[in-house]
């Protein structure tokens, strides 16, 4: 068993453990784990101060919870978009490809939560055959999206197969893959990991920090591996109720992604998963925080902030007006709030 695998074994996975650690009544949260799975591995522990910290509301099941009447069970609508189980086929020249039904933690904040890590969350040779199978029938399919659960927990053989595999489809152009494990579980980022991946380009790996307390020298030592061995990365933060719903904790996050060469990418609007509407902020929260950003710093770490539409609508971007006026002459307002226009061509 490899270093990362005994850490991830070691995994805190019931709530009496966290009332040992911490000193809580845990009894609580008992009735949450049976339903939405809880594991929180020693690394990720090992960062988390408290009851009051953000890191806490990620991982810690709350009893909120199984008291959300708000949100949906399966608020993308996936299930209904894919062909064959694990692939979700929503956009016209790209797919979602599920290979992993487990996490180095499960996030209390998950699209997925309905699933992962449960026996609903069923990953076999047989669907990944099928999904496979779909993507060689359908050239319209470009990219491909490998995600789960988190596909960086394969073995680096099952890992290399599966790449492998994509890349020998013609239509497959571009891999990318989705995983927290830089942030949750970083000593999985090995080198001979990042030398496996360098093989399959051109490769994305699209990762996942929320708060810059989760911006260690581990985590830093992987998105390094990762960058020397060729790989672009990329950040989906997700604006969190009480664990970044602020400006300056957004602004720190991107500041620090960027040190470590991970480009800011999606800042997300969180999803409508059953059992996350305790952590869902207001959307005029990421509208301020984006102006926060706009023309204060760096185009580089101003990302993308979006909601993706409940019923498998698809990613909408959203944006602080600043525009008054269309026409032959474009009237708007610079990051500062003073006016300016500009005279329009055509």
């Amino acid at each position: 068993m490899s270093h990362w695998q005994k850490i991830l074994a070691a995994s805190l996975t019931s709530p009496a453990q966290l009332g040992q650690r911490f000193g809580i009544d845990s009894e609580p949260l008992a009735a949450v784990c049976r339903r939405y799975p809880m594991r929180i591995n020693p690394y990720y522990l090992g960062l988390i101060t408290g009851p009051h910290d953000p890191l806490w509301r990620q991982a810690v099941p709350d009893p909120r919870e199984l008291t959300d009447t708000v949100c949906l069970e399966d608020p993308l609508d996936e299930e209904n978009l894919s062909p064959v189980p694990n692939l979700v086929h929503k956009y016209p020249d790209r797919a979602l490809f599920l290979v992993a039904s487990q996490c180095a933690m499960y996030c209390r904040f998950c699209t997925r939560k309905r699933k992962v890590g449960t026996a609903q969350m069923a990953v076999s040779d047989e669907t990944i055959r099928a999904g496979l199978d779909y993507i060689r029938k359908t050239p319209a399919i470009r990219d491909v999206l490998v995600s789960g659960g988190d596909p960086l927990l394969l073995s680096d053989e099952r890992l290399a197969w599966l790449l492998g595999a994509l890349r020998a489809i013609p239509s497959v152009e571009i891999i990318r893959i989705g995983t927290r494990v830089p942030c949750t579980l970083p000593m999985r980022v090995t080198t001979r990991l990042a030398a496996l991946l360098k093989r399959f380009h051109p490769l994305y790996v699209n990762t996942h920090f929320n708060h810059p307390a989760e911006l260690t020298a581990e985590a830093a030592r992987a998105c390094s591996r990762l960058a020397d061995a060729g790989i672009p990365l990329g950040c989906q933060t997700v604006l969190l109720r009480g664990v970044n719903d602020a400006p300056l904790v957004i602004r720190r996050l991107m500041h620090g992604l960027l040190r470590m060469r991970v480009k800011p990418y999606y800042l997300f609007q969180a999803d409508m998963s059953r059992g996350t509407d305790h952590l869902r902020t207001k959307v005029e929260t990421g509208i301020e925080i984006l102006r926060s950003l706009i023309g204060h710093t760096s185009g580089l770490a101003v990302p993308t902030l979006a909601l993706d539409a409940p019923g498998g609508g698809g990613k909408i971007p959203l944006l602080p007006e600043y525009i008054s006026q269309m026409g032959q002459r474009l009237e708007f307002v610079n990051y500062r709030g003073v006016p300016c226009s500009y005279l329009n061509g055509g």
